[in-house]
């Protein structure tokens, strides 16, 4: 990658791949699911780096989910709020610009979350590490994480766990381009 920065993807999607309605609702998703791994993998991260859609969604929470964990939006536009004890920074410039930016800062292991960025950064060759968990419902339509990709792109699969829930969790390694 030319940094010495990772970055990993941690998502929920419909057994049909879809990580929301196409409203942006993710209400199919458990309210409370059993433990999946989420707290562990979270905790090995250094930051997240999301768009502005997903941070506009985290904002609709309630409470903020991150803690004081670093949080980059990218975004052309100024943000709107930054919640009380959030840590958030907005970002610009290519994918490869931004993980040169937070690696020189000292982040090692970066969550990147949202569609949009999600497609940008694995296009750019920029994504390491993709655990999917699904649900077991069909939703039928909404929005995909993975969109278009002008290449196939190679995965390795780690692992693969199911839960009581009916939960079905795969985690792959994102090969390099050949």
């Amino acid at each position: 990658m030319g940094t010495d920065i990772r970055a990993s993807v941690f998502v929920g999607t419909s057994l049909d791949g879809f990580i929301a309605r196409p409203n942006g609702a993710f209400d199919f998703l458990p309210d409370s699911p059993e433990p999946h791994g989420y707290e562990e993998f979270f905790a090995t991260v250094d930051a997240l780096l999301m768009g502005r859609k997903t941070y506009e969604t985290a904002l609709s929470f309630g409470q903020w989910p991150y803690g004081s964990k670093p949080v980059f939006v990218l975004s052309s536009r100024t943000l709107a709020q930054v919640p009380d004890g959030a840590v958030v920074e907005r970002v610009t410039g290519t994918p490869q610009e931004i993980m040169t930016g937070l690696a020189a800062r000292g982040i090692e292991h970066v969550y990147v979350d949202g569609g949009q960025t999600v497609q940008q950064f694995l296009r750019a060759g920029l994504i390491d590490r993709i655990t999917v968990t699904r649900v077991p419902v069909l939703i039928g339509s909404g929005i995909t994480i993975f969109g278009e990709t002008d290449r196939d792109v190679l995965l390795q699969h780690i692992a693969t766990r199911s839960y009581p829930s009916g939960l079905v969790q795969s985690e792959y390694a994102v090969l390099p381009n050949q």
